[in-house]
């Protein structure tokens, strides 16, 4: 069973923000010959790397939502110029939004085991998926969606 990180996407305001900063990143790689993908450097190293690389995703809370998350295509460590060891998170080019999920903030990332994650947009169907996100994210607080 795949296992899966959630992080907080800081500087990001909407899911439109966060697909922004993968496209622009995508387009970097690509302009370098590399693979159209982007890369999110933490701290911490997971110990759980087989787990995560069958099947995870990187989850992103936005406003204080589990609102999108991008495939785990990889995980590198290496070590900072400091001396500090740290983790390059190789993320899939495409940002895939999920149903909202209220998260409090919480520093750098944490496991996220796959039956507590939120469900993909797409799977609630064609009319949720075509609201504004703004209104999906009321009508979630509500305990609408």
């Amino acid at each position: 069973m795949a296992l899966h990180l959630i992080k907080l996407c800081v500087g990001a305001d909407s899911i439109q923000d966060l697909r922004d900063w993968v496209s622009e990143r995508s387009l970097t790689a690509m302009a370098a010959g590399l693979e159209p993908h982007s890369i999110h450097t933490t701290r911490m190293v997971p110990k759980r790397v087989e787990e995560l690389l069958d099947g995870g995703s990187l989850y992103w809370v936005i406003k204080g939502q589990v609102s999108a998350r991008q495939n785990l295509l990889d995980l590198r460590t290496f070590t900072g110029g400091d001396g500090i060891q740290r983790c390059e998170l190789v993320l899939g080019p495409e940002v895939i939004e999920t149903a909202s999920q209220p998260k409090r903030p919480f520093q750098g990332w944490r496991y996220l085991k796959d039956e507590e994650k939120p469900r993909d947009l797409g799977a609630l169907g064609d009319d949720v998926a075509a609201l504004p996100e703004d209104l999906r994210r009321e009508l979630s607080d509500l305990g609408l969606l």
